[in-house]
């Protein structure tokens, strides 16, 4: 008999978040990969809980696109668009560019300061080498680069690239087996101080290529996967 996982006594509506932050670790770490079957039943018996918290929590990992419902009412893990990967490189690239921008004319005091604590978290999780947790502060991280910009809209349609795109993310950081090199924390360390400076043109600069080293590595690691993968 399989053995049967244990979770702490839950308060009332904990539930669907027990649910919902563990599924979303296991898609963003690809141990859920993309275009497997989620079983309510399964996943019921699974946290020793009704169906509805269940379905509630994939109706918020639907929200984030980390699953899709097909039409015959079943749930897959949402796959990832290879083939268009292109469109999303340049939205990304787009994104950190003007995000930036905006943050060195617009932030203020307290929206740097939240940044530089982002900025904390993300070096503490790459001393850890703690991939999910990487993902989530440097998710944080330009979100609040964003925030400082000032325009709703670009941070709305950053956030959701950045959401996005967190399974890329996760692969990026195998390709390094988790040891993100110091270099790339302190790419980040180099924007917050032109941001600070308030040097806009600096600021683009760097986003463009910290967002094109991201690119880089991972196509060379697709690359370099696929050709590991081929059959002799």
């Amino acid at each position: 008999m399989a053995e049967t996982e244990t979770f702490p006594d839950r308060k009332r509506g904990s539930g669907v978040k027990l649910v919902y932050d563990l599924l979303r670790d296991e898609i963003l770490d690809l141990v859920l990969p993309p275009g497997s079957t989620i079983d309510e039943v399964q996943l019921a018996e699974r946290f020793g809980m009704s169906r509805t918290p269940i379905r509630e929590a994939l109706v918020r990992l639907a929200g984030e696109g980390l699953v899709e419902t097909l039409p015959n009412r079943s749930t897959m893990v949402a796959n990832i668009d290879f083939l268009n990967l292109h469109t999303f490189f340049d939205a990304l690239t787009l994104m950190y560019r003007v995000t930036t921008r905006l943050a060195a004319t617009y932030h203020q005091p307290a929206e740097l300061n939240a940044i530089r604590q982002h900025q904390a978290r993300f070096a503490a999780a790459v001393e850890a080498q703690d991939a999910l947790a990487m993902i989530a502060s440097n998710r944080d991280f330009h979100a609040a680069i964003a925030e400082a910009g000032r325009n709703p809209y670009y941070t709305s349609l950053f956030l959701r690239v950045l959401d996005e795109g967190r399974r890329l993310l996760r692969l990026y950081y195998q390709s390094f087996d988790d040891r993100l090199p110091r270099e790339y924390v302190d790419e980040h360390e180099a924007i917050i101080a032109a941001i600070e400076a308030r040097d806009v043109e600096l600021c683009d600069r760097l986003a463009k290529a910290h967002a094109d080293q991201i690119v880089r590595q991972i196509q060379k690691f697709l690359t370099r996967d696929r050709r590991q993968s081929l059959p002799l």
